[in-house]
């Protein structure tokens, strides 16, 4: 099964909503606040490598106040 980390940098003062959001996704299953250069830690995960791929660019990079997105596909072992 598909999975990946979602590194996501929101607009200041939106973190709270995104994060609640994101931890209401399918598919998302974590999600945390981060200090540094991103402001949100996502763990997702999806059925295929094509639902992932989706999950990020349809559900993750669309919700309001979410201005970018770094996604680490993990590989297995």
């Amino acid at each position: 099964m598909p999975r990946a980390f979602v590194l996501i940098n929101v607009e200041s003062g939106s973190e709270d909503d995104v994060l609640k959001e994101l931890r209401s996704t399918e598919g998302v299953e974590e999600a945390y606040f981060s200090y540094g250069v991103y402001d949100i830690i996502t763990k997702i995960k999806a059925s295929t490598m094509e639902l992932l791929k989706e999950m990020v660019t349809r559900r993750i990079r669309t919700l309001p106040k979410v201005r970018s997105t770094l996604t680490l596909i993990m590989m297995e072992e």
